[in-house]
């Protein structure tokens, strides 16, 4: 017995969203950069063709827009705990392991003219844990601008880096040591062989470092206000 033509039919596929659209984009900005993502490779990797994108999105800004707030929508807001400290720290820490997945959005994430709902809970959740710490509305700000600068950076720092970790620095740094005189930069050679070079070092503990460091200072602060 022959197949009936509707068994021969393809099945359907899935409906696309504007949510759909922006997930794809995300995916495929990990793949080949944020500056390299055009309206066609996106509808390629959708399969579907450029013009049913534009059904749901105007332009390639709005795209830019709505993966940035998908980026937010991933890093975890401050739990409402009393210690601002603790709070503040687990949601940083978030941030850097999601810009981690995403180095892209780093330099993005503050650009946006039309911020969405996840970015202004975002912000409206730190700046909230900030002021239920204590700290007054000017210094809110500064705190704010200093923790976020802190982040953006280390993440541009670390995306750049050709190696984060003792075991993978010892092959680069043999070659250095083999052409550069030690006793010329001794500082340098110092820093390298007795703490890079060193079992279980890893550039990313830096991180947890400096975090530490501005959130003692800003509390240190906020008590001698």
């Amino acid at each position: 017995m022959k197949p009936s033509k509707e068994s021969k039919t393809k099945p359907a596929r899935k409906s696309l969203t504007q949510a759909h659209i922006i997930e794809g984009a995300v995916k495929l900005a990990d793949e080949i950069g944020v500056d390299a993502l055009t309206i066609r490779k996106l509808a390629t990797a959708l399969t579907v063709k450029p013009m049913t994108i534009y059904h749901y999105v105007p332009n390639k800004e709005s795209i830019i827009d709505g993966m940035v707030d998908k980026v937010f929508s991933e890093i975890d807001l401050p739990p409402a705990i009393s210690d601002w400290k603790s709070a503040i720290r687990k949601r940083s820490i978030s941030a850097r392991t999601v810009l981690g997945k995403h180095p892209w959005a780093v330099p993005l994430m503050e650009s946006r003219r039309a911020p969405g709902p996840a970015t202004l809970q975002h912000h409206d959740a730190v700046l909230g844990c900030l002021r239920n710490g204590g700290l007054s509305v000017e210094m809110t700000a500064h705190a704010y601008a200093m923790i976020d600068a802190f982040i953006y950076g280390f993440a541009i720092q670390e995306a750049s880096l050709p190696a984060t970790t003792g075991e993978e620095m010892s092959d680069m740094v043999d070659v250095i040591i083999e052409t550069v005189p030690a006793d010329k930069y001794p500082h340098l050679m110092e820093l390298t062989t007795e703490h890079i070079l060193q079992p279980g070092y890893d550039f990313g503990n830096e991180f947890e470092f400096g975090l530490n460091l501005i959130l003692e200072g800003l509390d240190r602060y906020r008590k001698k206000r």
